[in-house]
């Protein structure tokens, strides 16, 4: 794929090139790299920072590797899921970065490419894998897992008010195996008052299943951990989130850095010498109302940020 085939609108471009303005020379880690757009950004902002993209879909990787060929050796690549961050890491030699970045988001040309099976605006095969070597797929969650299942995951990862009528839904009307199958079960569960609200219908649904078949909740606090782990003093990783359940665990992440773990009563001082890693940045941001205007699918990204203290990090700080 080439880069003109992957067109994507690259949300809170100036706000991340801004947060990475500040960080030491070196590595920044972009973990989602999708089309390169970060990397893009940081790279021309800053001479003395370089890139090591990581990327579990090969096509996205493809397009990137062209976005970013004028900056040569200030690239590296590497394909694979962030929670494989180390793994990349050791495999450059890299022991410290100046930054991470993560982008939770899915790109619009996975959305856009109709076999992909992501979006419920095509009728496709159920797919929604981002990497297209994995074996499991949409068409396993749907068909596979009992009502109870269904239901969990719909109220976990997208926060449906209907999953358990679109679980018993979905199992009564098995075997499904495209997209727009999918979708009219979905639509056909909710009650009609609520399907004139808040978008279509089916795109809570659509979203749940996306991050289960990707185990994109699962692997986040791991990768969390080990990017912020990896920082050099003065480094600063920047997460972008487009729902709930992933803000909650970037927050209770950095909660954990900025506290140290300390579980004393918050009127005493702090006896029991947490560590503290992390500062937070900035407080939680969303995209400018021009950007929501020009990109509407950036309109539920929250950017939170964070940076990563001395070694030593500051015992009995409160």
């Amino acid at each position: 794929m080439t880069m003109s085939d992957f067109e994507h609108r690259t949300v809170m471009r100036e706000e991340i090139t801004e947060v990475m303005r500040h960080v030491p020379p070196g590595t920044v880690v972009d973990a989602t790299l999708g089309g390169g757009g970060h990397s893009e950004a940081i790279l021309d902002e800053r001479e003395d920072l370089d890139v090591l993209g990581i990327d579990r879909d090969p096509r996205a990787l493809s397009a990137a590797r062209e976005r970013l060929a004028r900056f040569g050796s200030r690239v590296r690549l590497h394909r694979g899921r962030f929670e494989s961050l180390r793994d990349a890491l050791d495999d450059n030699e890299i022991e410290h970065v100046s930054g991470a970045v993560f982008d939770l988001g899915v790109s619009s040309p996975q959305f856009d490419e109709a076999e992909r099976g992501f979006s419920y605006r095509h009728d496709a095969p159920l797919d929604m894998r981002m990497d297209p070597d994995d074996v499991w797929s949409a068409a396993d969650v749907v068909n596979g897992y009992d009502e109870s299942r269904l239901a969990g995951i719909l109220r976990d990862h997208a926060d449906e008010r209907w999953a358990r009528r679109i679980a018993k839904a979905i199992v009564a009307a098995r075997p499904i195996e495209t997209t727009a199958q999918l979708a009219a079960v979905v639509v056909s569960a909710i009650p009609a008052p609520a399907r004139r609200r808040g978008g279509h219908p089916a795109k809570r649904t659509f979203q749940a299943i996306r991050i289960e078949v990707n185990r994109e909740l699962e692997q986040l606090p791991g990768a969390l951990d080990d990017a912020i782990a990896v920082l050099a003093p003065g480094g600063r990783i920047a997460v972008l989130s487009y729902h709930s359940g992933e803000d909650r665990l970037v927050k209770e992440r950095f909660r954990a850095g900025v506290t140290g773990g300390c579980g004393c009563p918050d009127d005493l001082p702090c006896v029991c010498g947490a560590v503290r890693t992390l500062r937070l940045v900035r407080a939680p941001s969303r995209p400018s109302s021009d950007e929501i205007a020009a990109n509407p699918r950036a309109a539920s990204a929250r950017l939170r940020v964070a940076e990563r203290l001395g070694d030593t990090g500051t015992e009995g700080w409160r």
